[in-house]
């Protein structure tokens, strides 16, 4: 309590110029007391003027006054020394390099905290005490202390710009627009910052909705990469189920050759071991019947011979002599054919029919190039079918077509005759009001708009060429951006569930790409927004 009443005290007793206890106090007309040596300072700097003022109310002398010494303040400002007051403040209250410094203060200057618009002056919290408290400042503009105040002050005639010139966009003083801006569209600051603020306001508006419509642009980039990190993980997951499922009916097949081919090993093998038994059972027989000839030719005895002879058995005639069986080798060349074949066929499969990298020149993309006709029972009324049914063109006073339940009744579209799956590429050649699609041939003809539109259903996905592209499916908008061409590629591996658009110039620019999985065929679509002339064609390359 005791150093709050000798702050109070102090502050009773400095000095509004230097801050510190009065030296030599002096009394001037208002009633404010100052250190003889600061307001003479003070005056002396308002001698190039034609009025001089009190630092504190700013009460104006239009000659300098003449000062009274307080006698009566002295002996108490030196008393007050004697109980051991500190006037000075603390370092950091001064303005130092960057700080903005109160106009006031003599000497070693204190930082500012206000700077007053109307008095065109900075002030630090003591010097600024009479804004608060006298009501000749009541109407005063305060701001936080800045460094361009005088900003504020026109060059020319010392006079605060208070007006505004819209001819040449800079602000004035009054004099200026009775000068070099006569006859200029001039108008009060203040009204120009009141159409200004509009404007401001209108341009964060803008800004904040832009920047909400980028974060719901990042939060669906963020959940389509969620998306295909999901797919591609399930995707690796079901591959390896799928593949390791395939290796073990491979493995199991092979087994079943295997043992099919030593079955038939075993039964040709022991159908040659029975031939050859019996072969064998018939050498050893003749062989035996030769030996009894033999004895019977070497006898000199002519009657035993002849009445032996007769008696001798009857030579049966020889089986046919068996031959290899063909049959069987053709069996094993058949089996190695087949299982061959099943490899070359299997090698087919996961090179080319499975293969998931993407073509990258156009060159490539031609590869896969798929002849395009469109079906004009699909087709809107206002489209003009030519070029053997590969081009449309917009015409609102078309000669309607029959009715068929395959065509689109409400809008400009139309569906390719034929579905694609595989790999498949195409290229279409547009006007500036055209845009892309692939669908479902089950997606609506009428009725609701979001279940026939292009993009809007989860039955078709769209990419719109108007102006800058956008990728529509299942009514969700995405803006792309990339390269203008009047020629967009679209690249389809059905298997994959890939689907990739691309600006075709000298390079191919990917704009958007889908990961997904397709349950019906696809048909190439196009669409027109309008005006009458308006084209879309399928190229032929």
């Amino acid at each position: 309590m005791a150093q709050q009443r000798n702050r109070a005290d102090e502050m009773k007793f400095s000095c509004s110029v230097c801050l510190d206890l009065l030296k030599d106090p002096v009394t001037i007309a208002c009633g404010h007391n100052y250190c003889k040596s600061c307001i003479q300072s003070h005056w002396d700097i308002e001698d190039q003027k034609t009025s001089y003022s009190c630092p504190q109310c700013r009460h104006t002398f239009y000659t300098r006054p003449d000062l009274v010494k307080n006698t009566m303040l002295a002996e108490l400002v030196e008393e007050l020394k004697k109980t051991g007051l500190q006037a000075p403040p603390a370092d950091h209250c001064y303005a130092g390099p960057g700080d903005v410094a109160c106009d006031v203060c003599t000497g070693r200057k204190l930082k500012a905290s206000k700077s007053c618009l109307v008095c065109l002056a900075s002030y630090c919290d003591q010097h600024l005490q009479p804004h608060y408290e006298s009501p000749s400042f009541k109407k005063h503009k305060l701001v936080e202390a800045s460094v361009k105040l005088q900003e504020n002050i026109c060059s020319h005639h010392d006079k605060l710009k208070e007006i505004f010139c819209r001819t040449d966009q800079q602000c004035i003083c009054i004099l200026c627009s009775f000068d070099d801006h006569e006859g200029h569209d001039t108008v009060s600051a203040a009204a120009e910052r009141t159409e200004k603020q509009k404007e401001l306001s209108e341009s964060r508006q803008n800004i904040q909705q832009r920047v909400q419509n980028r974060e719901k642009d990042v939060k669906e980039l963020q959940e389509e990469m969620e998306t295909i990190n999901r797919s591609a993980d399930k995707a690796v997951d079901d591959s390896e189920k799928i593949f390791t499922e395939l290796i073990r009916l491979i493995k199991k097949r092979r087994s079943d050759v295997k043992q099919q081919i030593r079955s038939r090993q075993r039964t040709e093998v022991n159908r040659v071991k029975d031939l050859q038994e019996k072969l064998d059972q018939e050498i050893t027989e003749l062989k035996r019947k030769d030996a009894e000839l033999e004895k019977l030719s070497c006898t000199e005895d002519h009657t035993h011979f002849l009445q032996s002879y007769p008696s001798l058995p009857k030579l049966t005639e020889s089986t046919d002599s068996p031959r290899p069986n063909i049959y069987c080798l053709l069996y094993f060349e058949d089996v190695v054919a087949t299982v061959t074949a099943a490899r070359d066929e299997m090698h087919a499969i996961l090179i080319e029919t499975w293969s998931l990298s993407e073509p990258t020149t156009r060159a490539e993309f031609l590869r896969y190039s798929r002849e395009i006709t469109l079906d004009p029972n699909t087709a809107n009324m206002f489209l003009v079918l030519s070029e053997g049914n590969r081009k449309i063109t917009f015409n609102d006073k078309n000669v309607p077509y029959p009715e068929h339940s395959d065509r689109f009744i409400y809008i400009s579209q139309v569906l390719s005759k034929d579905g694609l799956t595989g790999h498949c590429y195409w290229e279409v050649e547009m006007s500036r009001f055209a845009g892309v699609a692939v669908a479902y041939k089950s997606i609506s003809r009428s009725g609701d708009f979001n279940a026939y539109a292009f993009g809007y259903n989860k039955k078709s996905w769209a990419l719109d060429c108007f102006d800058v592209y956008n990728f529509m499916h299942d009514n969700h908008n995405l803006s792309i951006s990339g390269p203008k061409s009047s020629r967009i590629g679209v690249y389809l591996d059905h298997r994959a569930g890939v689907l990739s658009y691309y600006s075709v110039s000298e390079t191919m620019t990917l704009l958007h790409r889908v990961q997904t999985t397709f349950t019906e065929p696809l048909h190439a679509g196009l669409f027109l927004h309008g005006p009458d002339g308006d084209t879309a064609e399928v190229c032929t390359k």
